[in-house]
C-alpha cells in the first residue's frame, strides 16, 4: 500500500519532528529531575538509619543540584508564548549622542553574541553598518537556537549607558542610549502578505574592511515597506539576489511581530494600560562610574558584575523579567 501523501510531504515531516524534538527537549529534564528525586529519597532513607557524612556531604551536592534543575525548568515554563519556541532576529540602533552611543550599540551587540555562544547558539550578522568614527550605526543579526526569541523578548527596549568616555579628553561621565529591537524568526509557512507595489528596494555598495575584498557591485540590499515605514537591510552575502531574499525574511518577520504587538497592545488596553517592552522605555542602565551596577528598571535586580554582564551573563535578568512576566500573566 503506497504511503499517505502527508509523508510525501517534506516539510510537514520536518515540522512532526521539530516538534517531537520540542517536546523531548522538555520530557527528558523532567524525567532527570523525577530521577534526581529517587536518588535523594534513597540517600535520606539511609541517613535516618545512619550518620554517614560522605553520604551526607552527597546529598547536600545533589539537593543543590536538584534546586538548580528546577529552577531551570520554571523559567522554561514561562517560554509559553505563541512564538517563544522560535529563533531570534535582534536589531540595534544607537540614540542620539554620535561617538558614545555607537560605541555603545557596538558593546551591546557584543553582549549579545556572548550571551549567545555561552548558550551554544549561533549568530549570524544580516546587516551591519560601521560608524566612520567608531562603533556602529546599527546592526541586524541572527541568534539561532531553540527558544532564542523567548528568552531575549526581554531585551527589547532602550539600554542606558553612564561611564567616563573613553572619547573625552577631560575624562567627563557621559550618559548613552541605544534601543534593541527582537523579533521572532517567522517560518516560512506563516503567511505574511506583502504586496510587491508597497515596497521600495534600494541597492547600495557593501561595506567592508577594503583592499582585494571590498564588494565593487552593488549587492547590498535594503528595502522599505511604505505602509508600515519598516526599513530592512541585508550586505551579508556577495549576491544581490540572496541579499533580497534575506531582507525579505528579516521583513517578513518585522511584519508578522508588529502584527503580534498590536494584538498584544489590545489585551494590555483592558489590563492595566501598563507595558513592560515599549520603545522609548528605559529598561536597564549600566553604570560604569562612579561605581559598577547593572539596574533593571522592570524587574528592579541589581547586578554589581557590569563586566560579567557585557560578557555575555545576561541569564539572571533575562530569567528574573520571565518570573515576573510569568508571574503577572497568572494573576
Amino acid at each position: 500500500m503506497a504511503a499517505p501523501d502527508f509523508w510525501d510531504d517534506q516539510e510537514a515531516a520536518r515540522e512532526v519532528i521539530d516538534d517531537s524534538n520540542r517536546l523531548k527537549g522538555w520530557i527528558e529534564p523532567w524525567n532527570e529531575l523525577n530521577g534526581r528525586i529517587g536518588n535523594l529519597e534513597a540517600m535520606v532513607e539511609l541517613l535516618e538509619l545512619e550518620d554517614d557524612p560522605e553520604l551526607t556531604a552527597e546529598f547536600e551536592a545533589g539537593l543543590h543540584t536538584l534546586e538548580g534543575g528546577v529552577e531551570a525548568m520554571e523559567v522554561r515554563t514561562m517560554l509559553q508564548g505563541e512564538d517563544d519556541h522560535r529563533e531570534a532576529i535582534v536589531t540595534i540602533h544607537p540614540g542620539a549622542g554620535g561617538l558614545e552611543s555607537q560605541d555603545w550599540a557596538e558593546m551591546l551587540m557584543r553582549m549579545y553574541t556572548r550571551w549567545a555562544e555561552r548558550r551554544g547558539y549561533s549568530v549570524n550578522v544580516l546587516d551591519l553598518q560601521p560608524a566612520e568614527e567608531g562603533g556602529i550605526r546599527n546592526a541586524t543579526f541572527e541568534i539561532l537556537g531553540e527558544s532564542a526569541f523567548g528568552y531575549l523578548k526581554a531585551e527589547a527596549g532602550v539600554h542606558r549607558l553612564v561611564r567616563i568616555s573613553p572619547f573625552d579628553a577631560q575624562s567627563r561621565r557621559h550618559t548613552s542610549f541605544a534601543s534593541v529591537f527582537v523579533y521572532p524568526m517567522v517560518d516560512d509557512d506563516i503567511e505574511i502578505e506583502i504586496d510587491e507595489s508597497d515596497l521600495r528596494i534600494d541597492t547600495y555598495r557593501a561595506s567592508g574592511a577594503g583592499g582585494q575584498h571590498v564588494n565593487k557591485t552593488d549587492s547590498a540590499v535594503r528595502i522599505t515597506h511604505e505602509p508600515s515605514g519598516i526599513v530592512v537591510a541585508c550586505q551579508q552575502e556577495r549576491s544581490q539576489h540572496k541579499n533580497r531574499s534575506t531582507a525579505m525574511k528579516m521583513l517578513r518577520a518585522a511584519l508578522y511581530q508588529r502584527e503580534m504587538a498590536e494584538r498584544e497592545a489590545a489585551k494590555k488596553e483592558l489590563q492595566d494600560g501598563m507595558s513592560d517592552i515599549a520603545f522609548g522605555s528605559q529598561i536597564r542602565s549600566y553604570v560604569f562610574q562612579p561605581y559598577t551596577m547593572v539596574n533593571d528598571h522592570r524587574t528592579e535586580l541589581k547586578i554589581t558584575d557590569v563586566h560579567g554582564v557585557m560578557d555575555g551573563e545576561l541569564d539572571p535578568l533575562i530569567e528574573a523579567y520571565l518570573k515576573q512576566s510569568g508571574a503577572t500573566a497568572a494573576s
